[in-house]
C-alpha cells in the first residue's frame, strides 16, 4: 500500500470528542465555519427584519395624530436605540435560552449550541453570546466574528470562547450509497480479517471518503485515501496487499456485512426466545 502525502483539510476527521465532566469522551459533529456563518446570517436577517418592523411601527403610533403625548427628537432616538438592543441582544438571548442552544438559523441548517463539556448552553451562556454577539456581528460586520471562526479549529467566534460553547451539527447525515459487494481480490482476506476494533470515527471516515472518491481529481483521491488507510492499520488485521482506494472499499463492505450479520443473529436469537420470554408459566392464568 504506497503512502502518500497529507492532503490538506481535504476528508480530515470531522468528529472531534468532547469530554464531559464526569471524564468521558463524548464523540460529536462541530459544525464548520461556512454551516456556521449561513446560520449567523439568517439570524442576522430575522433580527434586522423583526427590528426594522418593530420601528416603523413604534414610530408610526408614535407619530400619529391620536397619540395624546408629544414625543420629541431625544426620545425618538431613546426609542429606536432602545429597540435596537431587544431585538439584537435580549430576542436572541432570550430565543437560544427557551429553546436550548437553537435559533431560527440553526434549526434551517440543523446546528445547536452546547457547553463545551457536551451540556445543555444555559441563560448564562446566552447571555455572553448575545451581548459580544451584539459587537462581533453587527458592530463589526461579521469581522471579528470571521476572523475568530477561522482561525479557531472548532469554527468558534469570540463569544463562544467567552461562554465555554461550541457548535455541534444535529442534523443527521443522508444514508450511505450502496457499497456494493466485496471487492474480488479481497474474497480471501474478508474471511479471516480482524477488523472490529476500527473506532467508529475512522469508519465514517472511510464512508465520507467513498461518497466522495468519484468526486476528486486521482491525485487528491490517492492522497486522502492513503490518510485514511494508514489511520487504519492499528486496528485492522492483516493488511491485504492492494491499494489504499480498494483496500478500504473492501473494509467498509466487511464491517457493513459483519454487522448485518450480527443484527440477524440478535433477531433470530430474539425470535427463537419469544415463546419463552412471553408465554406465561404451566398453570398460571393469562388475565389479559
Amino acid at each position: 500500500m504506497a503512502t502518500q502525502t497529507r492532503p490538506r483539510e481535504r476528508l480530515s476527521v470531522s468528529d472531534e470528542q468532547l469530554v464531559a465532566g464526569e471524564g468521558v469522551h463524548l464523540d460529536v459533529r462541530p459544525a464548520g465555519f461556512a454551516l456556521r456563518a449561513a446560520s449567523a446570517a439568517l439570524d442576522a436577517l430575522v433580527y434586522l427584519l423583526g427590528y426594522v418592523g418593530l420601528l416603523i411601527l413604534t414610530m408610526t403610533v408614535l407619530s400619529s395624530d391620536d397619540f395624546p403625548f408629544a414625543i420629541d427628537e431625544a426620545l425618538m432616538s431613546a426609542i429606536a436605540l432602545s429597540l435596537l438592543v431587544v431585538c439584537l441582544v435580549i430576542a436572541p438571548c432570550v430565543v437560544e435560552t427557551l429553546s436550548h442552544g437553537r435559533s431560527v438559523g440553526k434549526l434551517a441548517t440543523g446546528l445547536r449550541i452546547v457547553r463545551d463539556d457536551g451540556g445543555a448552553s444555559g441563560f448564562r451562556q446566552a447571555l455572553i453570546r448575545s451581548l459580544l454577539g451584539f459587537i462581533e456581528l453587527y458592530g463589526t460586520f461579521g469581522g471579528i466574528a470571521i476572523i475568530t471562526g477561522l482561525v479557531n479549529g472548532r469554527a468558534k467566534r469570540l463569544g463562544d470562547i467567552l461562554a465555554g460553547t461550541t457548535c455541534q451539527r444535529e442534523r443527521a447525515p443522508k444514508l450511505r450509497s450502496h457499497l456494493g459487494p466485496m471487492p474480488p481480490q479481497l474474497l480471501a482476506w474478508a474471511g479471516i480479517a480482524d477488523a472490529g476494533r476500527l473506532p467508529d470515527r475512522t469508519a465514517r471516515r472511510i464512508l465520507d471518503y467513498l461518497d466522495q472518491a468519484a468526486h476528486l481529481t486521482p491525485a487528491h483521491r490517492d492522497r486522502a485515501a492513503g490518510e485514511i488507510a494508514r489511520e487504519t492499520l492499528p486496528h485492522v488485521h492483516p493488511i491485504p496487499d492492494v491499494d489504499a482506494d480498494t483496500y478500504l472499499r473492501g473494509l467498509a463492505v466487511l464491517r457493513r456485512d459483519r454487522e448485518l450479520a450480527a443484527l440477524s443473529a440478535i433477531g433470530r436469537r430474539e425470535t427463537a426466545l419469544a415463546p419463552t420470554l412471553n408465554g406465561m408459566p404451566h398453570s398460571f392464568p393469562d388475565r389479559g
